[in-house]
């Protein structure tokens, strides 16, 4: 089963194309990871995915009807978002904006509930911000910032949730913590979450299902252990590898080869021309 999938979409901004005849189908229930080098149309797809940019042609269906076509509202009700960069409105304090999660489930005969007030604190709780909850957002770090957006989009309480680039700004800790939140997400709660990653390794270790683009193509796609070799990650991103298993989880690791020194390349290039 797939509730959302790209159905040979041509996508592009201006009159640049990113991504032609592409088509792409998010397993329900996975934990799906977008990879690819800088530029590579990952990005792109989410933003389509997720309504925020119309293909040129062809469709995104969201349980089976064009996206563009449905209500806003409807879409915010089902499917979440966490842009890759967000912008708060000035003097917003933490809980107001986590709160407006909530805003795709009031309307006028569903106003502000218990329970909407439970579930803006379960969120700033599950991503850490909950002592934050008082202070005003451009206040806090950027490392904060995130885990600010990403609590909003929990409050949506969404049975699909997109994230393009989560990590960004956090420290390695902050990197884990929130990968380990989304893992969690995905197995107790059965949410379908789509991210968009940098790190390769974060997303063989994370994701039940890999997405590997390149040049606005989708060249491989399958579970971590089965899509993440040397041949691959060469290919993508032009990177001579090894690919060994995780000491700590038994996924893939990607090793890249290491520099040879200088005094290594002068001396070979010495007994070449001698």
């Amino acid at each position: 089963m797939q509730r959302l999938t790209a159905d040979s979409v041509t996508l592009g901004y201006d009159r640049r194309v990113i991504a032609e005849n592409l088509s792409v189908g998010i397993p329900d229930n996975s934990f799906t990871v977008i990879v690819g080098p800088n530029a590579c149309g990952k990005s792109t797809l989410l933003r389509a995915l997720s309504r925020m940019l119309k293909p040129d042609s062809g469709r995104v269906l969201l349980d089976g009807q064009a996206i563009h076509g449905m209500p806003a509202k409807k879409v915010a009700r089902t499917l979440g978002l966490l842009p890759q960069s967000s912008i708060a409105p000035d003097g917003i304090t933490v809980a107001d904006l986590v709160g407006r999660g909530r805003y795709p489930h009031q309307g006028l005969l569903r106003q502000w509930s218990p329970d909407d007030e439970r579930i803006v604190e379960e969120s700033m709780a599950a991503t850490g911000v909950g002592a934050l909850a008082d202070r005003y957002v451009d206040e806090l770090s950027g490392g904060q910032r995130q885990r600010v957006w990403i609590a909003m989009a929990l409050a949506q309480q969404t049975p699909l949730l997109l994230l393009d680039e989560p990590t960004t700004y956090l420290d390695i800790q902050h990197q884990i913590d929130v990968l380990d939140l989304c893992a969690e997400l995905h197995e107790t709660q059965g949410r379908t979450l789509v991210a968009v990653l940098h790190d390769l390794n974060h997303a063989a270790r994370y994701a039940t299902h890999l997405i590997a683009m390149r040049e606005g193509e989708v060249i491989a796609e399958g579970a971590p252990g089965e899509v993440v070799t040397a041949e691959l990650v060469e290919r993508a991103f032009g990177l001579r590898c090894q690919v060994i298993d995780d000491p700590e989880t038994g996924t893939p690791l990607v090793v890249p080869a290491a520099r040879r020194p200088r005094h290594d390349k002068t001396a070979a290039a010495a007994s070449a021309g001698g």
